[in-house]
């Protein structure tokens, strides 16, 4: 199973779309952190650039996230990768925190408005 993070450095960064990189994590079959990959990210709004194919390729099937619009989230999940919306703190423990039954979906979607900021709705 392959896990992916939305990160600045070790923390969740707060969006998905204009986020540092993305941690990937590799897990056993025993539901223990193999290895790491860090990915990259190409700067602009994470709905709209093929960072949802590149994960996929990847062979990511979940994606642990903070804040995260529809767009995004409707093209992960097209993709076949589940989302798990209002997560912050450190990646590895979010990850464990998954692993180990104890990390949901928020169902809190953000939308973007420009220099405005976000908006967070249900």
């Amino acid at each position: 199973m392959k896990i992916a993070v939305p990160t600045k450095g070790t923390l969740i960064d707060d969006h998905f779309g204009h986020c540092e990189s993305y941690t990937i994590f590799l897990v056993n079959e025993k539901k223990e952190i193999e290895s790491t990959e860090i990915l990259p990210s190409d700067s602009g709004c994470g709905c709209k650039s093929n960072i949802a194919s590149v994960l996929q390729d990847k062979g990511v099937g979940i994606l642990i996230a903070g804040s995260m619009g529809n767009g995004a989230l409707n093209v992960l999940n097209t993709h076949g990768i589940k989302v798990l919306r209002g997560n912050s703190g450190e990646a590895r423990v979010k990850v464990d925190e998954f692993l180990d039954g104890k990390l949901g979906d928020s169902g809190i979607a953000c939308m973007h408005h420009g220099d405005e900021g976000h908006t967070c709705s249900h």
